[in-house]
């Protein structure tokens, strides 16, 4: 078989005739011919929109048939693809739109965030939605005579992600078709991916773990994704029994919840070939229970959206897996610096760097985080760790004031701004808390000027955030504690 060097290639040998994706609802399973057919007339369509190579277009769907065959059609086309969370409130989704100018947006019907969020932007809203037939389309696409975008190259950007910062406004991650592609097929050698695995999609596909580590992985193989509009705990092993499910992926805090469920759900003593974790450090108890109560290896990952999603991860059986390791380098190079820039020798402490052909070129408009984000052609992580003799990572802790709810990254800053839009806010910090459900929650200190309680402040985030993001805890208290200079001091 060829190797694919763009997206638009992943799936243009495989056995037409065996499954590429089974949907749970509406129930259908379409073949590699049909999702090849759907997404080929889609892309033709998009072709005489009145859209040029490389414009961006925002995809604001659920997981399912729809996002797919958009989300190839796209690609296919020579455009690039910006997926976004579905949940997200009118103010949130402005703020990324400003960022990325979208050329056009995908979404459904039922998404009044959508328009609310493009008052006044002159940006066509398409709508998807599917037929009796089990077609994917979309309405209120131009029909014009000329066709204009064309097949992309592997340097072409084909994906625009968006990852929190440590400012009010979220990085945009450009990644090309070589980027995307190479870690695709490193995940699927990896993992030794073949057309008899299926991939329970537990995940978001507006994520790099659900999109490139479960959905693009799988098609990469020739195997078949199994995706339910989204995760439900009470459904999951009676979908994975039904479909033939062999593997999933999910964040630590998905795999706590399936562990804890188990007896009462009826979960299988065996059945998958591997359970894959990512996204979060999951604790070594835990990694220990799954393996016993499933019955499988439990293989913990390593990945970041600038590095299109994996860099390391724990092999399969018969090679050695190590406990509280995210396992080896699987395509990239990884290497230990200390804070002057230079490399450390094995078992040394420092900040994690990385170079290889997944990783990203640089941010999009962002000259001063491209500054800071490389060093002489390593890019930092802002994450620490230790390298040990055989070459596997041990994550030690961030250097990025990130909250990481359960995979979820969130800006401290984004959240303390809209408690100081609140009339009754004088100062606001935020900061992640333990949490044994999610790893991490948000908390929040906030000193008054009016008057207002704790719930009324939940309330006010609430219809302003996504709800990962919204404080657990939001304590009044008289002062902020300050550092010689003046600021919040967080500790």
């Amino acid at each position: 078989m060829t190797q694919p060097t763009t997206l638009a290639q992943l799936f243009a040998e495989i056995d037409a005739s065996t499954p590429a994706v089974i949907t749970t609802s509406p129930p259908a399973v379409v073949t590699y011919r049909a999702l090849s057919e759907q997404v080929d007339q889609l892309e033709g369509q998009l072709s005489r929109a009145g859209l040029h190579r490389g414009d961006c277009v925002a995809i604001v769907l659920p997981n399912g048939l729809e996002f797919i065959v958009a989300f190839f059609a796209l690609a296919r086309a020579g455009l690039v693809v910006a997926p976004m969370n579905p949940a997200y409130k009118p103010s949130e989704l402005r703020v990324l739109f400003e960022d990325m100018q979208p050329n056009a947006i995908i979404a459904e019907d039922s998404n009044s965030a959508v328009v609310e969020a493009t008052a006044g932007r002159p940006v066509p809203i398409w709508r998807s939605s599917t037929d009796g037939t089990g077609a994917v389309g979309l309405t209120g696409l131009p029909r014009l005579s000329r066709s204009e975008p064309g097949n992309p190259s592997a340097g072409d950007v084909a994906l625009l992600l968006h990852t929190s910062g440590t400012t009010n406004r979220p990085k945009a991650v450009p990644l090309t078709h070589a980027n995307v592609l190479s870690s695709v097929l490193n995940i699927a050698s990896h993992y030794k991916l073949t057309s008899a695995d299926r991939s329970l999609v537990v995940l978001p596909l507006f994520h790099g773990h659900g999109l490139v580590g479960a959905m693009l992985a799988t098609f990469a193989s020739g195997g078949a994704v199994i995706v339910p509009p989204r995760f439900s705990a009470s459904q999951f092993w009676g979908l994975f029994r039904k479909h033939d499910a062999t593997w999933f992926t999910a964040v630590p805090t998905i795999h706590q919840i399936l562990l804890a469920r188990a007896d009462a759900d009826g979960a299988p003593d065996r059945g998958p070939r591997f359970i894959r974790s990512c996204s979060e450090t999951l604790a070594p108890a835990v990694s220990a229970d799954l393996e016993q109560r499933f019955g499988a290896p439990v293989l913990e990952a390593y990945g970041m959206t600038e590095t299109a999603h994996q860099v390391a991860s724990n092999p399969l059986p018969p090679h050695r897996r190590k406990s509280e390791t995210v396992g080896f380098a699987t395509g990239d190079e990884i290497a230990i610096i200390n804070d002057r820039g230079a490399h450390l020798p094995a078992n040394s402490h420092g900040e994690v760097v990385l170079r290889g052909p997944n990783v990203m070129r640089g941010y999009r408009n962002n000259p001063d985080a491209n500054a800071s984000a490389f060093i002489d052609g390593w890019f930092r992580t802002g994450d620490t760790g230790v390298l040990d003799e055989d070459g596997y990572l041990t994550l030690t802790g961030r250097i990025k004031e990130l909250i990481n709810r359960g995979g979820e990254k969130i800006a401290p800053s984004e959240v303390e701004d809209v408690l100081l839009e609140h009339p009754a806010v004088a100062e606001a910090a935020v900061l992640g808390m333990p949490d044994p459900k999610y790893g991490e929650a948000v908390f929040a200190a906030v000193v008054l000027k009016g008057d207002t309680d704790a719930d009324e402040l939940q309330s006010f985030c609430k219809a302003r955030l996504a709800d990962f993001k919204v404080p657990a805890v939001i304590r009044i208290m008289p002062a902020l504690p300050k550092n010689a200079v003046g600021k919040v001091d967080l500790r």
